[in-house]
């Protein structure tokens, strides 16, 4: 199955020796269930013909708003749009979830109650998930039809299923523990509060649930189900 990943941001310059850019963590992520990745670097303006050059789609994290005056913006959620028209499935982490739902008639802002980042516990229907975070923006208000999944005190609408169409993450499945310590030493330190990092920090020992999420978003781009 071919999935195209729509990359909406990169990686700072100084960790892409190590962990390579979103793309490449996807790959690695979601590797041996039976698909096969190309790229689109939307970021930069490349976009795909349209929703029939893949079987199903990804869209990326970004350190962009989705409400911010890019030129891609607009021609990504008609993108969007175009996909669930088409009937091909959709998947979607962090800026991805939050896109989605902007396009499809939601509200995404920034938080009033400030970062998330680090390890977060989000309760699922099936139990407890914990996984790494790095957002200030989330989605506020949801699209009609969108279904809430998963969520916590600081993040109520933390994972959305549009039935059959899309499934959608706030937090960052694809991320490990020493990535999220790099974009705190690079795009943290300086810019938000050194406590909250602090306690950040202090949470990366603990374990993951990204094989669980793994499953589950890969269950979703074959068969158009999480469970």
């Amino acid at each position: 199955m071919k999935i195209g990943i729509l990359q909406t941001g990169l990686v700072p310059e100084t960790l892409t020796p190590e962990y390579g850019e979103y793309p490449d963590m996807f790959t690695r992520f979601l590797a041996g269930r039976g698909f096969a990745f190309d790229t689109y670097r939307v970021v930069e303006g490349v976009f795909p013909d349209g929703p029939e050059a893949a079987d199903g789609w990804l869209i990326t994290g970004s350190r962009h708003g989705v409400y911010e005056d890019h030129p891609w913006i607009a021609p990504l959620e008609a993108l969007i749009r175009q996909i669930v028209e088409a009937d091909k499935s959709l998947v979607g982490i962090c800026f991805g979830h939050q896109i989605i739902a902007q396009a499809l008639g939601g509200t995404v802002q920034k938080y009033a109650g400030g970062w998330r980042i680090g390890a977060q516990t989000y309760q699922f229907a099936d139990g407890p998930k914990r996984l790494l975070a790095y957002h200030q923006d989330q989605v506020t208000a949801l699209p009609e039809g969108a279904q809430l999944v998963a969520g916590n005190e600081g993040c109520k609408y933390a994972a959305l299923l549009y039935p059959g169409k899309a499934y959608t993450v706030q937090p960052h499945p694809e991320f490990t523990a020493p990535f999220v310590q790099g974009l705190i030493d690079k795009r943290g330190r300086g810019v938000i509060d050194d406590d909250l990092l602090d306690a950040a920090e202090a949470g990366l020992h603990h374990s993951l649930d990204n094989t669980a999420l793994a499953d589950q978003l890969a269950l979703f781009l074959t068969k158009r189900r999480i469970a």
